[in-house]
This record gives structure tokens, sequence and C-alpha cells, in this order.
């Protein structure tokens, strides 16, 4: 009596599974790359105060502290990176790292500072960065009253308080604030003018 051999089985490759075996690894991967850059720290410059827009930069206003920027490593200030003539192009906050984009060096800027003599009381919680508009009130020709105020300059930024001493501090206070360049002539016009200058915040700032 005669028996059939059993036909051998066939194994067929099932593409499907072989793509999804390697979409699996490829995803195991990626987490684990993922995960080993976020364990990678960069030392980096922290701001250990505020630094206005137009302040000179300078080490001792920085520390240096490792964090895991990743990919984003480039787009912050390094130890390495700080160089002499450099200076905040905006105001940076106490504990910030520092963008590179936030720098430039002296030759650039386009600010600088001035000491304007306020002729209001200084609102609470206007301190160093805070942005403030200058607000004018021109001397009448008659020497004795105030024309209507007018804004002098919309986006001032404050770099120091000085301190109220004596019977006239609560006359007058004297605030260095960082304007434009190109404004410089202006305020300089109304303050030896004799206007009444006056700081009013905006709530921007830090």
């Amino acid at each position: 009596m005669m028996t059939r051999s059993r036909p051998r089985r066939a194994y067929f490759v099932d593409v499907r599974f072989i793509v999804g075996i390697v979409l699996v690894i490829a995803s195991i991967a990626g987490v684990w790359a993922l995960v080993a850059a976020s364990r990678q720290t960069t030392p980096m410059l922290q701001a250990t105060t505020t630094i206005v827009v137009g302040e000179a930069l300078d080490s001792e206003d920085f520390q240096v502290v490792e964090v895991g920027l990743g990919t984003l490593t480039d787009d912050y200030l390094a130890p390495q990176d700080l160089e002499a003539g450099m200076v905040a192009s905006r105001t940076l906050a106490r504990g910030e790292l520092v963008p590179t984009a936030s720098v430039t060096d002296a030759d650039s800027a386009r600010t600088t500072t001035i000491v304007i003599p306020s002729a209001a009381a200084i609102p609470a919680g206007v301190k160093e960065g805070t942005v403030v508009e200058l607000w004018q009130a021109p001397l009448k020709e008659d020497g004795r009253s105030f024309d209507t105020p007018r804004i002098l300059v919309a986006d001032a930024v404050v770099a120091t308080v000085a301190e109220s001493e004596g019977m006239l501090s609560q006359e007058r206070t004297d605030v260095e604030v960082v304007i434009d360049r190109a404004d410089v002539a202006s305020v300089l016009e109304a303050m030896t003018g004799g206007a009444a200058i006056s700081l009013v915040p905006t709530g921007d700032g830090s």
C-alpha cells in the first residue's frame, strides 16, 4: 500500500510583521536617544541679578549652572561665550538663563541711560527692569504753571532708583532709565526747558 508523503510546510515571511518589528526597534531607539540626551547637561550662564536693556554684561552678574537643553544648547549663552563689550539687548530677569538673542555688542546697542528727576512720587513696585512711560508737562511761558501732560517716551526701562534722603525726598526722586538714543534729544530738551517729568508703569517688565 502506497502512502502519500506529507507536503512540506511552506513558510512565508509576512512583510507587515517585519515592518512592525522595525518600527518597534526605531521607537525604542528614539526613546533611548531622548533619555540619553536629557541626561546630558551643559554649563550655562544664569543671571543672579536683574540686568536691564543696554547694561554691560559682567561675569559677576552670573552663575554657572548645569542644565539639560538638548538641541537648544546653542540658543543660550555658555561661560566661554561671554565676551568683553557685550550688553543686554533686553531686560534679563534674575534667575533667567541667558538667550544668545538677548545680548549684543556695545557698538550695536541703540540704547543709553539718562537720569530723570521725577516730579511725582515713584509708584510702589517700580524697580530695576520695570518698563515705564515718561510723561512731560511743559512749563508755560509764565514760568509758574505747566501745560497739559503728554507722553515723552513710550517705553523706557528703569535701571536704578536713587535713594531718597533729606527733607525734599518726597518732592523729587532721581531715576536712571534706559531709553533709545533717538529719544535723548527730546528728553534733554524737556529737562532743560523745565518740564515736569513723571514715570508711569506700563505693567510690563520684571
